[in-house]
Protein backbone atom coordinates (compact mmCIF):
# COMPACT_ATOMS: atom_id res chain seq x y z
CA UNK A 1 0.00 0.00 0.00
CA UNK A 2 1.38 3.38 -0.17
CA UNK A 3 2.20 5.51 2.28
CA UNK A 4 -0.29 6.75 4.78
CA UNK A 5 -0.15 10.83 5.25
CA UNK A 6 -1.53 10.45 9.01
CA UNK A 7 -0.12 9.77 12.16
CA UNK A 8 3.77 9.62 13.14
CA UNK A 9 6.13 7.78 11.31
CA UNK A 10 9.05 5.65 13.24
CA UNK A 11 12.28 7.34 11.23
CA UNK A 12 15.43 5.11 11.13
CA UNK A 13 16.89 7.82 13.84
CA UNK A 14 13.81 9.08 15.69
CA UNK A 15 10.01 9.92 15.02
CA UNK A 16 8.47 11.87 11.96
CA UNK A 17 5.28 13.81 12.99
CA UNK A 18 2.72 15.12 10.76
CA UNK A 19 -0.55 17.50 11.21
CA UNK A 20 -3.03 18.60 8.66
CA UNK A 21 -4.06 22.00 10.19
CA UNK A 22 -4.61 24.46 7.17
CA UNK A 23 -6.66 26.54 9.60
CA UNK A 24 -3.16 27.26 11.75
CA UNK A 25 -0.62 29.75 11.39
CA UNK A 26 1.77 27.89 13.76
CA UNK A 27 1.90 24.40 15.06
CA UNK A 28 4.48 23.04 18.13
CA UNK A 29 5.09 19.55 18.78
CA UNK A 30 5.23 19.26 22.26
CA UNK A 31 6.96 16.83 24.26
CA UNK A 32 9.52 17.29 26.67
CA UNK A 33 10.03 20.34 25.36
CA UNK A 34 8.30 22.28 22.26
CA UNK A 35 9.55 21.65 18.50
CA UNK A 36 8.69 24.34 16.34
CA UNK A 37 6.85 22.39 13.03
CA UNK A 38 7.79 23.13 9.76
CA UNK A 39 4.19 24.01 7.33
CA UNK A 40 4.26 22.72 4.26
CA UNK A 41 2.02 22.93 1.20
CA UNK A 42 -1.43 22.65 1.34
CA UNK A 43 -1.48 22.77 5.50
CA UNK A 44 1.04 20.48 6.37
CA UNK A 45 3.34 20.91 9.27
CA UNK A 46 5.77 18.55 9.71
CA UNK A 47 8.78 17.78 12.31
CA UNK A 48 11.15 15.33 12.57
CA UNK A 49 12.74 14.53 16.18
CA UNK A 50 15.82 12.78 16.42
CA UNK A 51 16.13 9.94 19.06
CA UNK A 52 12.37 9.62 19.97
CA UNK A 53 10.56 6.32 20.33
CA UNK A 54 7.71 4.14 20.42
CA UNK A 55 6.25 4.98 23.70
CA UNK A 56 6.67 8.56 23.47
CA UNK A 57 4.03 10.92 24.65
CA UNK A 58 3.31 14.17 22.74
CA UNK A 59 0.65 17.07 21.59
CA UNK A 60 0.31 19.33 19.52
CA UNK A 61 -0.46 23.30 20.14
CA UNK A 62 -1.98 25.09 17.88
CA UNK A 63 -1.09 28.78 17.80
CA UNK A 64 0.48 28.74 21.17
CA UNK A 65 -3.51 28.89 22.05
CA UNK A 66 -4.45 25.21 23.02
CA UNK A 67 -2.98 21.76 22.96
CA UNK A 68 -4.71 19.20 20.92
CA UNK A 69 -4.29 15.15 20.31
CA UNK A 70 -2.89 14.01 17.37
CA UNK A 71 -6.40 13.23 15.56
CA UNK A 72 -4.33 10.32 14.22
CA UNK A 73 -3.50 9.13 17.90
CA UNK A 74 -2.32 5.72 17.74
CA UNK A 75 -3.52 5.67 21.80
CA UNK A 76 -4.18 7.66 24.36
CA UNK A 77 -3.10 6.91 27.31
CA UNK A 78 -5.22 9.37 29.38
CA UNK A 79 -8.02 9.68 27.57
CA UNK A 80 -9.24 11.98 24.78
CA UNK A 81 -7.88 15.40 26.07
CA UNK A 82 -4.13 13.72 27.00
CA UNK A 83 -1.23 13.23 25.24
CA UNK A 84 -1.04 10.96 22.14
CA UNK A 85 1.62 8.15 22.41
CA UNK A 86 3.99 6.88 19.58
CA UNK A 87 3.09 3.36 18.33
CA UNK A 88 5.13 0.59 17.00
CA UNK A 89 2.73 -1.16 15.07
CA UNK A 90 5.51 -3.61 13.56
CA UNK A 91 6.74 -4.04 16.37
CA UNK A 92 3.94 -6.69 17.88
CA UNK A 93 4.97 -10.66 17.25
CA UNK A 94 1.65 -12.35 15.71
CA UNK A 95 1.54 -15.67 17.18
CA UNK A 96 -1.20 -16.73 14.10
CA UNK A 97 1.18 -15.51 11.01
CA UNK A 98 -0.52 -17.56 8.73
CA UNK A 99 -3.98 -16.38 9.14
CA UNK A 100 -5.53 -15.38 6.10
CA UNK A 101 -9.36 -15.31 7.65
CA UNK A 102 -12.22 -17.38 6.48
CA UNK A 103 -14.43 -17.38 3.16
CA UNK A 104 -17.72 -15.23 3.50
CA UNK A 105 -19.79 -18.32 3.44
CA UNK A 106 -18.70 -19.36 6.43
CA UNK A 107 -19.52 -16.22 8.29
CA UNK A 108 -21.75 -16.60 11.83
CA UNK A 109 -21.49 -13.37 13.44
CA UNK A 110 -21.72 -12.29 17.30
CA UNK A 111 -22.11 -8.63 17.80
CA UNK A 112 -20.11 -7.92 21.33
CA UNK A 113 -19.38 -4.81 23.16
CA UNK A 114 -16.19 -5.28 24.94
CA UNK A 115 -16.72 -3.18 28.12
CA UNK A 116 -19.54 -5.36 29.16
CA UNK A 117 -18.72 -8.98 27.56
CA UNK A 118 -17.20 -9.69 30.46
CA UNK A 119 -17.20 -8.45 34.29
CA UNK A 120 -13.77 -7.35 33.70
CA UNK A 121 -14.36 -5.24 30.03
CA UNK A 122 -11.03 -5.58 28.62
CA UNK A 123 -9.73 -7.01 25.58
CA UNK A 124 -7.60 -9.38 27.37
CA UNK A 125 -10.80 -10.62 29.45
CA UNK A 126 -12.30 -11.06 26.21
CA UNK A 127 -9.66 -13.99 25.44
CA UNK A 128 -11.07 -16.33 28.28
CA UNK A 129 -14.50 -16.52 26.79
CA UNK A 130 -13.45 -17.15 23.00
CA UNK A 131 -13.63 -21.18 23.28
CA UNK A 132 -17.32 -20.72 24.20
CA UNK A 133 -17.68 -18.73 20.59
CA UNK A 134 -15.96 -21.20 18.65
CA UNK A 135 -17.51 -24.57 20.57
CA UNK A 136 -21.32 -22.69 19.93
CA UNK A 137 -20.10 -22.67 16.39
CA UNK A 138 -19.41 -19.10 16.17
CA UNK A 139 -17.16 -17.82 13.29
CA UNK A 140 -16.96 -14.50 13.56
CA UNK A 141 -16.73 -11.74 16.80
CA UNK A 142 -17.64 -8.43 15.71
CA UNK A 143 -16.64 -5.73 17.92
CA UNK A 144 -18.71 -2.35 18.57
CA UNK A 145 -16.77 0.79 17.90
CA UNK A 146 -13.70 1.31 19.79
CA UNK A 147 -12.27 4.45 18.62
CA UNK A 148 -11.29 6.87 21.60
CA UNK A 149 -14.35 8.25 23.21
CA UNK A 150 -14.43 10.42 25.85
CA UNK A 151 -15.05 9.03 29.21
CA UNK A 152 -14.71 5.62 31.02
CA UNK A 153 -18.04 4.23 29.59
CA UNK A 154 -20.01 4.53 25.84
CA UNK A 155 -21.52 2.64 23.28
CA UNK A 156 -18.28 3.54 20.96
CA UNK A 157 -20.37 5.66 18.69
CA UNK A 158 -19.12 8.52 20.14
CA UNK A 159 -15.49 8.19 19.11
CA UNK A 160 -13.23 11.64 18.49
CA UNK A 161 -9.89 9.60 17.64
CA UNK A 162 -10.71 7.21 15.39
CA UNK A 163 -7.27 5.59 15.32
CA UNK A 164 -6.91 5.19 19.05
CA UNK A 165 -8.33 2.40 20.01
CA UNK A 166 -10.39 3.48 23.61
CA UNK A 167 -7.90 3.16 26.93
CA UNK A 168 -10.85 2.03 28.52
CA UNK A 169 -10.26 -1.65 27.25
CA UNK A 170 -6.71 -1.97 27.53
CA UNK A 171 -3.78 -0.81 25.31
CA UNK A 172 -3.40 -1.67 21.80
CA UNK A 173 -1.00 -4.86 22.30
CA UNK A 174 -3.81 -6.02 24.38
CA UNK A 175 -5.71 -5.64 21.48
CA UNK A 176 -3.87 -7.32 19.26
CA UNK A 177 -3.59 -10.35 21.92
CA UNK A 178 -7.11 -10.49 21.34
CA UNK A 179 -7.17 -10.32 17.73
CA UNK A 180 -4.27 -13.21 17.79
CA UNK A 181 -6.07 -15.80 19.89
CA UNK A 182 -8.89 -15.18 17.99
CA UNK A 183 -7.31 -16.15 14.75
CA UNK A 184 -5.32 -19.11 16.56
CA UNK A 185 -8.83 -20.16 17.38
CA UNK A 186 -10.18 -19.69 13.66
CA UNK A 187 -12.29 -16.68 14.84
CA UNK A 188 -12.59 -13.90 12.27
CA UNK A 189 -12.71 -10.50 13.62
CA UNK A 190 -14.58 -7.62 12.87
CA UNK A 191 -14.61 -4.09 14.12
CA UNK A 192 -17.86 -1.56 13.63
CA UNK A 193 -16.73 1.92 12.60
CA UNK A 194 -18.39 5.10 12.39
CA UNK A 195 -17.46 7.22 9.47
CA UNK A 196 -20.44 9.72 9.30
CA UNK A 197 -19.36 11.87 12.18
CA UNK A 198 -17.45 12.47 15.21
CA UNK A 199 -18.27 12.80 18.85
CA UNK A 200 -19.25 15.44 20.26
CA UNK A 201 -16.67 16.25 23.54
CA UNK A 202 -12.81 15.79 22.61
CA UNK A 203 -12.78 16.91 18.82
CA UNK A 204 -10.96 19.73 18.16
CA UNK A 205 -10.68 19.55 14.05
CA UNK A 206 -12.97 22.44 13.68
CA UNK A 207 -10.42 24.51 15.31
CA UNK A 208 -7.39 24.12 13.49
CA UNK A 209 -8.93 21.70 9.98
CA UNK A 210 -12.50 23.28 9.51
CA UNK A 211 -12.76 21.82 6.08
CA UNK A 212 -13.19 18.46 6.98
CA UNK A 213 -17.14 19.40 7.69
CA UNK A 214 -19.71 21.03 5.80
CA UNK A 215 -22.90 23.42 7.07
CA UNK A 216 -24.76 19.83 6.53
CA UNK A 217 -25.76 17.49 9.68
CA UNK A 218 -26.15 14.64 10.68
CA UNK A 219 -28.62 13.43 13.51
CA UNK A 220 -25.23 13.70 15.86
CA UNK A 221 -23.40 16.58 14.59
CA UNK A 222 -21.45 17.75 11.83
CA UNK A 223 -21.59 16.46 8.33
CA UNK A 224 -18.09 15.28 7.12
CA UNK A 225 -16.78 16.70 4.19
CA UNK A 226 -15.18 13.66 1.99
CA UNK A 227 -14.97 16.31 -1.27
CA UNK A 228 -11.74 17.14 0.79
CA UNK A 229 -8.98 15.01 -0.14
CA UNK A 230 -7.10 15.02 2.91
CA UNK A 231 -10.69 13.97 4.27
CA UNK A 232 -10.86 11.13 2.01
CA UNK A 233 -7.39 10.02 3.12
CA UNK A 234 -8.23 10.07 6.73
CA UNK A 235 -11.10 7.66 6.28
CA UNK A 236 -9.51 5.66 3.70
CA UNK A 237 -6.21 4.94 5.66
CA UNK A 238 -7.86 4.68 9.39
CA UNK A 239 -10.12 1.58 7.44
CA UNK A 240 -6.77 0.57 6.45
CA UNK A 241 -4.91 0.76 10.32
CA UNK A 242 -7.76 -1.78 11.71
CA UNK A 243 -7.26 -4.11 8.25
CA UNK A 244 -3.26 -4.07 8.62
CA UNK A 245 -2.06 -2.91 11.70
CA UNK A 246 -4.26 -4.45 14.12
CA UNK A 247 -5.34 -7.22 11.41
CA UNK A 248 -9.04 -7.13 11.78
CA UNK A 249 -11.12 -9.83 8.92
CA UNK A 250 -13.76 -7.45 7.86
CA UNK A 251 -15.34 -3.92 9.10
CA UNK A 252 -19.07 -2.93 9.91
CA UNK A 253 -19.83 0.81 8.27
CA UNK A 254 -22.30 2.63 10.53
CA UNK A 255 -25.55 4.73 9.30
CA UNK A 256 -23.47 5.08 6.05
CA UNK A 257 -27.19 6.62 5.07
CA UNK A 258 -26.33 9.57 6.91
CA UNK A 259 -23.41 10.28 5.42
CA UNK A 260 -23.57 12.94 3.78
CA UNK A 261 -22.11 12.68 -0.18
CA UNK A 262 -20.94 15.90 -2.10
CA UNK A 263 -18.89 14.59 -4.05
CA UNK A 264 -17.47 11.54 -7.01
CA UNK A 265 -16.84 8.87 -6.45
CA UNK A 266 -18.42 8.23 -3.31
CA UNK A 267 -16.15 7.56 -0.24
CA UNK A 268 -17.82 3.92 0.08
CA UNK A 269 -16.51 3.21 -3.24
CA UNK A 270 -13.25 4.31 -2.53
CA UNK A 271 -12.86 2.58 0.47
CA UNK A 272 -14.22 -0.57 -0.57
CA UNK A 273 -11.62 -0.57 -3.61
CA UNK A 274 -8.56 0.31 -1.40
CA UNK A 275 -9.41 -2.55 0.92
CA UNK A 276 -9.96 -4.84 -1.99
CA UNK A 277 -6.09 -3.77 -2.99
CA UNK A 278 -4.75 -4.79 0.57
CA UNK A 279 -7.11 -8.45 0.13
CA UNK A 280 -5.17 -8.66 -3.50
CA UNK A 281 -1.71 -8.00 -2.06
CA UNK A 282 -1.59 -10.15 0.96
CA UNK A 283 -4.12 -13.01 -0.16
CA UNK A 284 -6.42 -12.29 2.80
CA UNK A 285 -9.92 -12.45 2.76
CA UNK A 286 -11.27 -9.00 3.86
CA UNK A 287 -15.07 -8.60 4.56
CA UNK A 288 -16.78 -4.99 4.36
CA UNK A 289 -20.24 -5.00 5.98
CA UNK A 290 -22.61 -2.00 5.25
CA UNK A 291 -26.17 -0.79 7.86
CA UNK A 292 -27.87 1.23 5.46
CA UNK A 293 -31.16 2.48 6.22
CA UNK A 294 -32.03 3.31 2.71
CA UNK A 295 -31.42 -0.28 1.58
CA UNK A 296 -29.59 0.25 -1.29
CA UNK A 297 -28.79 -3.01 -3.11
CA UNK A 298 -26.92 -1.48 -5.44
CA UNK A 299 -23.65 -1.09 -3.13
CA UNK A 300 -23.56 -4.92 -2.36
CA UNK A 301 -22.30 -7.44 -4.60
CA UNK A 302 -21.14 -10.63 -1.47
CA UNK A 303 -19.27 -12.50 -4.75
CA UNK A 304 -17.14 -9.83 -5.22
CA UNK A 305 -12.97 -11.41 -4.28
CA UNK A 306 -11.65 -8.89 -3.47
CA UNK A 307 -13.74 -6.21 -2.57
CA UNK A 308 -13.70 -4.01 -5.74
CA UNK A 309 -16.59 -0.71 -5.11
CA UNK A 310 -18.94 -3.42 -3.36
CA UNK A 311 -19.66 -4.89 0.19
CA UNK A 312 -20.46 -8.19 1.16
CA UNK A 313 -23.75 -7.84 2.98
CA UNK A 314 -25.77 -5.56 5.17
CA UNK A 315 -27.26 -5.39 8.51
CA UNK A 316 -31.28 -6.43 7.80
CA UNK A 317 -33.52 -4.42 10.04
CA UNK A 318 -36.24 -4.99 7.99
CA UNK A 319 -35.73 -8.98 8.89
CA UNK A 320 -35.58 -8.15 12.06
CA UNK A 321 -38.44 -5.72 12.37
CA UNK A 322 -40.78 -7.72 11.09
CA UNK A 323 -39.88 -10.78 13.44
CA UNK A 324 -40.17 -8.45 16.52
CA UNK A 325 -43.34 -7.46 15.30
CA UNK A 326 -44.76 -10.97 14.97
CA UNK A 327 -43.74 -12.26 18.48
CA UNK A 328 -43.66 -9.31 20.46
CA UNK A 329 -46.92 -7.42 18.75
CA UNK A 330 -45.48 -3.92 19.53
CA UNK A 331 -46.00 -1.16 16.36
CA UNK A 332 -44.43 2.02 17.57
CA UNK A 333 -42.26 4.13 15.79
CA UNK A 334 -41.08 2.16 12.60
CA UNK A 335 -42.66 -0.87 14.04
CA UNK A 336 -45.47 0.30 12.35
CA UNK A 337 -44.24 -0.15 9.06
CA UNK A 338 -44.57 -3.89 9.46
CA UNK A 339 -47.49 -4.14 11.17
CA UNK A 340 -49.59 -4.97 8.20
CA UNK A 341 -49.27 -8.68 6.84
CA UNK A 342 -45.64 -9.46 8.76
CA UNK A 343 -45.64 -12.92 8.00
CA UNK A 344 -46.33 -11.48 4.34
CA UNK A 345 -43.11 -9.46 4.92
CA UNK A 346 -41.23 -12.12 6.53
CA UNK A 347 -41.81 -14.30 3.07
CA UNK A 348 -40.54 -11.40 0.91
CA UNK A 349 -37.42 -11.09 3.40
CA UNK A 350 -36.65 -14.80 3.01
CA UNK A 351 -37.68 -15.15 -0.60
CA UNK A 352 -35.90 -11.75 -2.32
CA UNK A 353 -33.68 -9.59 0.99
CA UNK A 354 -35.42 -6.43 1.58
CA UNK A 355 -38.95 -5.97 2.83
CA UNK A 356 -38.97 -2.54 1.23
CA UNK A 357 -37.62 -2.63 -2.25
CA UNK A 358 -38.71 1.06 -3.53
CA UNK A 359 -42.20 1.13 -1.88
CA UNK A 360 -43.52 4.05 0.33
CA UNK A 361 -42.22 3.49 3.99
CA UNK A 362 -44.48 5.63 6.13
CA UNK A 363 -41.80 5.95 9.27
CA UNK A 364 -39.64 7.63 6.60
CA UNK A 365 -42.57 10.14 5.26
CA UNK A 366 -43.78 7.51 3.03
CA UNK A 367 -40.72 8.22 0.90
CA UNK A 368 -39.66 5.55 -1.51
CA UNK A 369 -37.24 3.17 0.46
CA UNK A 370 -35.14 0.56 -1.12
CA UNK A 371 -33.67 -0.69 -4.07
CA UNK A 372 -34.84 -4.44 -5.67
CA UNK A 373 -32.67 -6.75 -3.97
CA UNK A 374 -33.67 -10.54 -5.40
CA UNK A 375 -30.54 -11.34 -7.51
CA UNK A 376 -28.15 -10.77 -5.19
CA UNK A 377 -27.28 -13.44 -3.32
CA UNK A 378 -28.69 -14.56 0.12
CA UNK A 379 -26.11 -13.97 1.79
CA UNK A 380 -25.70 -10.09 1.20
CA UNK A 381 -27.96 -9.83 3.92
CA UNK A 382 -27.08 -10.12 7.19
CA UNK A 383 -30.05 -11.21 9.61
CA UNK A 384 -30.46 -10.99 13.38
CA UNK A 385 -33.46 -11.13 15.76
CA UNK A 386 -31.08 -8.58 18.68
CA UNK A 387 -28.59 -6.60 18.00
CA UNK A 388 -27.46 -3.26 20.00
CA UNK A 389 -29.55 -0.80 18.56
CA UNK A 390 -32.76 -3.04 18.57
CA UNK A 391 -32.10 -3.54 22.36
CA UNK A 392 -29.98 -0.40 23.32
CA UNK A 393 -32.90 2.55 21.52
CA UNK A 394 -35.43 0.85 24.18
CA UNK A 395 -36.41 2.81 27.37
CA UNK A 396 -35.52 0.27 29.55
CA UNK A 397 -32.57 -1.90 27.21
CA UNK A 398 -34.57 -4.65 27.60
CA UNK A 399 -33.78 -7.90 25.77
CA UNK A 400 -36.18 -9.69 23.53
CA UNK A 401 -36.02 -12.63 25.66
CA UNK A 402 -38.11 -10.53 28.13
CA UNK A 403 -40.61 -9.50 25.59
CA UNK A 404 -41.28 -12.38 23.83
CA UNK A 405 -42.55 -16.17 24.47
CA UNK A 406 -39.65 -18.62 24.67
CA UNK A 407 -41.50 -21.00 21.65
CA UNK A 408 -41.62 -18.16 19.69
CA UNK A 409 -37.83 -17.16 20.02
CA UNK A 410 -36.39 -20.52 19.35
CA UNK A 411 -39.21 -21.05 15.86
CA UNK A 412 -37.38 -17.81 14.70
CA UNK A 413 -33.76 -18.90 15.80
CA UNK A 414 -34.54 -22.08 13.71
CA UNK A 415 -34.81 -19.86 10.67
CA UNK A 416 -32.50 -17.05 11.02
CA UNK A 417 -29.65 -19.08 11.88
CA UNK A 418 -30.16 -22.17 8.82
CA UNK A 419 -31.48 -19.70 6.23
CA UNK A 420 -28.68 -19.03 4.05
CA UNK A 421 -28.55 -15.72 4.47
CA UNK A 422 -25.63 -14.51 6.67
CA UNK A 423 -26.93 -14.96 10.52
CA UNK A 424 -25.83 -12.88 13.25
CA UNK A 425 -26.31 -12.91 17.00
CA UNK A 426 -26.00 -10.53 20.34
CA UNK A 427 -23.67 -11.02 22.69
CA UNK A 428 -24.87 -14.00 25.38
CA UNK A 429 -28.36 -14.65 22.73
CA UNK A 430 -27.03 -17.89 22.41
CA UNK A 431 -28.08 -18.74 26.06
CA UNK A 432 -31.17 -16.30 26.03
CA UNK A 433 -29.41 -13.67 28.30
CA UNK A 434 -31.92 -10.78 30.26
CA UNK A 435 -29.30 -9.03 30.80
CA UNK A 436 -30.46 -5.56 29.25
CA UNK A 437 -28.50 -3.49 27.00
CA UNK A 438 -29.38 -0.04 27.63
CA UNK A 439 -27.97 3.39 26.40
CA UNK A 440 -24.74 4.05 28.65
CA UNK A 441 -22.13 7.23 28.30
CA UNK A 442 -19.46 9.04 30.72
CA UNK A 443 -20.10 12.50 29.54
CA UNK A 444 -19.81 15.78 32.21
CA UNK A 445 -21.72 19.08 32.47
CA UNK A 446 -23.46 20.27 30.25
CA UNK A 447 -22.94 17.74 27.54
CA UNK A 448 -24.64 14.78 30.29
CA UNK A 449 -27.31 17.12 31.14
CA UNK A 450 -28.01 17.41 27.31
CA UNK A 451 -28.03 13.35 26.52
CA UNK A 452 -30.86 13.37 29.62
CA UNK A 453 -32.73 15.84 28.41
CA UNK A 454 -32.32 13.66 24.80
CA UNK A 455 -33.08 10.94 26.36
CA UNK A 456 -36.12 12.11 28.32
CA UNK A 457 -37.56 13.80 25.02
CA UNK A 458 -37.68 10.56 23.29
CA UNK A 459 -39.06 8.43 26.08
CA UNK A 460 -41.42 10.84 27.03
CA UNK A 461 -44.24 8.25 27.86
CA UNK A 462 -41.58 6.04 29.91
CA UNK A 463 -40.69 8.90 32.38
CA UNK A 464 -44.39 9.83 32.39
CA UNK A 465 -45.16 5.97 33.35
CA UNK A 466 -41.73 4.89 35.38
CA UNK A 467 -40.43 7.88 36.33
CA UNK A 468 -36.65 7.40 37.85
CA UNK A 469 -36.93 3.60 36.91
CA UNK A 470 -36.16 4.66 33.65
CA UNK A 471 -31.92 3.99 33.78
CA UNK A 472 -29.98 7.54 33.70
CA UNK A 473 -27.52 7.06 30.91
CA UNK A 474 -24.63 8.72 32.55
CA UNK A 475 -25.27 6.80 36.00
CA UNK A 476 -22.54 3.91 36.06
CA UNK A 477 -25.31 1.42 37.59
CA UNK A 478 -26.47 1.66 33.91
CA UNK A 479 -23.62 0.37 32.83
CA UNK A 480 -23.01 -2.30 35.14
CA UNK A 481 -26.19 -3.51 34.37
CA UNK A 482 -25.45 -4.12 30.93
CA UNK A 483 -22.74 -6.21 32.37
CA UNK A 484 -23.03 -10.14 30.48
CA UNK A 485 -25.27 -12.68 33.19
CA UNK A 486 -22.43 -15.37 32.33
CA UNK A 487 -24.30 -17.52 35.39
CA UNK A 488 -27.04 -17.71 33.08
CA UNK A 489 -25.57 -19.78 30.62
CA UNK A 490 -25.21 -22.64 33.04
CA UNK A 491 -28.81 -22.54 34.76
CA UNK A 492 -31.28 -25.13 32.76
CA UNK A 493 -33.21 -22.90 30.83
CA UNK A 494 -29.98 -20.97 29.56
CA UNK A 495 -28.09 -24.46 28.66
CA UNK A 496 -31.09 -25.90 27.14
CA UNK A 497 -30.94 -22.66 24.76
CA UNK A 498 -27.55 -22.81 24.16
CA UNK A 499 -27.87 -26.37 23.27
CA UNK A 500 -30.26 -25.59 20.52
CA UNK A 501 -28.02 -22.61 19.26
CA UNK A 502 -25.00 -25.17 18.95
CA UNK A 503 -27.31 -28.10 17.33
CA UNK A 504 -28.35 -25.46 15.09
CA UNK A 505 -24.89 -24.08 14.08
CA UNK A 506 -23.42 -27.35 13.96
CA UNK A 507 -25.99 -28.42 10.77
CA UNK A 508 -25.47 -25.05 9.43
CA UNK A 509 -21.77 -25.90 9.14
CA UNK A 510 -22.38 -29.23 8.13
CA UNK A 511 -25.32 -28.86 5.51
CA UNK A 512 -26.08 -25.12 4.63
CA UNK A 513 -22.53 -23.34 4.54
CA UNK A 514 -21.23 -25.78 2.13
CA UNK A 515 -23.70 -25.15 -0.36
CA UNK A 516 -24.02 -20.78 0.13
CA UNK A 517 -21.24 -20.49 -2.54
CA UNK A 518 -23.67 -19.56 -5.76
CA UNK A 519 -26.84 -19.85 -3.90
CA UNK A 520 -29.69 -17.96 -4.91
CA UNK A 521 -33.05 -16.73 -3.94
CA UNK A 522 -36.39 -18.88 -4.62
CA UNK A 523 -39.57 -18.09 -3.90
CA UNK A 524 -41.71 -17.83 -0.54
CA UNK A 525 -45.33 -17.47 0.99
CA UNK A 526 -47.35 -17.25 4.08
CA UNK A 527 -50.43 -18.34 5.05
CA UNK A 528 -53.23 -16.82 7.52
CA UNK A 529 -52.90 -19.64 9.27
CA UNK A 530 -49.43 -18.77 10.56
CA UNK A 531 -47.47 -21.49 7.76
CA UNK A 532 -44.60 -20.05 6.46
CA UNK A 533 -42.90 -21.91 3.38
CA UNK A 534 -39.61 -21.43 1.78
CA UNK A 535 -37.11 -22.48 -0.72
CA UNK A 536 -33.64 -21.71 -1.88
CA UNK A 537 -31.65 -22.87 -4.96
CA UNK A 538 -28.18 -23.95 -3.21
CA UNK A 539 -24.84 -23.88 -4.87
CA UNK A 540 -24.17 -27.50 -5.18
CA UNK A 541 -27.79 -27.72 -7.59
CA UNK A 542 -30.05 -28.69 -4.37
CA UNK A 543 -32.99 -27.08 -2.72
CA UNK A 544 -33.24 -26.05 0.77
CA UNK A 545 -36.68 -26.62 2.07
CA UNK A 546 -38.51 -24.55 4.71
CA UNK A 547 -42.13 -24.98 6.48
CA UNK A 548 -42.68 -23.19 9.99
CA UNK A 549 -45.77 -22.82 11.57
CA UNK A 550 -45.36 -19.35 13.01
CA UNK A 551 -48.45 -19.55 15.61
CA UNK A 552 -50.03 -20.92 18.54
CA UNK A 553 -52.36 -23.97 16.56
CA UNK A 554 -51.38 -27.12 15.57
CA UNK A 555 -51.61 -26.60 11.29
CA UNK A 556 -51.97 -29.08 9.07
CA UNK A 557 -49.00 -29.83 6.56
CA UNK A 558 -47.16 -32.56 5.30
CA UNK A 559 -43.68 -32.44 6.56
CA UNK A 560 -42.45 -35.08 4.25
CA UNK A 561 -43.49 -34.26 1.19
CA UNK A 562 -40.45 -33.89 -0.11
CA UNK A 563 -36.45 -33.82 0.01
CA UNK A 564 -34.33 -35.64 2.97
CA UNK A 565 -34.70 -33.81 6.72
CA UNK A 566 -31.92 -31.87 8.11
CA UNK A 567 -33.39 -30.33 11.51
CA UNK A 568 -36.62 -30.48 12.74
CA UNK A 569 -40.18 -31.79 12.45
CA UNK A 570 -39.71 -33.76 9.90
CA UNK A 571 -42.83 -36.39 9.43
CA UNK A 572 -46.85 -36.59 9.76
CA UNK A 573 -49.77 -34.37 8.58
CA UNK A 574 -49.00 -31.36 10.79
CA UNK A 575 -46.79 -28.92 12.02
CA UNK A 576 -46.95 -28.00 15.99
CA UNK A 577 -47.62 -24.52 17.08
CA UNK A 578 -43.98 -22.35 16.92
CA UNK A 579 -42.20 -25.71 14.82
CA UNK A 580 -39.87 -25.48 12.22
CA UNK A 581 -39.28 -28.09 9.26
CA UNK A 582 -36.19 -28.05 7.30
CA UNK A 583 -35.03 -30.67 4.40
CA UNK A 584 -32.74 -30.77 1.62
CA UNK A 585 -34.21 -31.45 -2.22
CA UNK A 586 -32.56 -33.23 -5.11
Amino acid sequence: MSARQFGPRLIRDGISFRLWAPAAKRVDLIMERPHAMQRGEGGWFTADVAGAAAGARYKFRIDGEIDVPDPASAFQPDDVFGESEAIDHAGYAWKARDWRGRPWEETVLIEAHVGTFTPEGTYRAMIDKLDHLVATGITALELMPLADFAGKRNWGYDGVLWYAPDSAYGRPEDLKALIDAAHQRGLMMFLDVVYNHFGPEGNYLGRYAPGFFTEAHTPWGSAIDYRVPEVRAFAIENALTWLSDYRFDGLRFDAVNTIIETGAPPILHDISRAMGRLAAETGRHIHLVLENGDNRASLLDPTQEPPAGKYRGQWNDDYHHVWHVMLTGEAQGYYGDYQRLPRGSLARALSSGYVYQGEPAPFWGNKLRGEPSGDLAPTAFVNFLQNHDQIGNRAFGDRLESLATADGIEAALAVTLLAPTTPMLFMGEEWGSKAPFPFFCDFKGGLAEAVRKGRKHEYAWAYARYGDEVPDPLDAATFQSAVLDWERRDAPDGAKRLRLVRELLAIRRREIAPRLKGARFGEASAEESGLLTASWQMGDGTTLLLAANLSGAKIAYETDRAGVPIWGVNAGNSLPPWSVSWRLGG
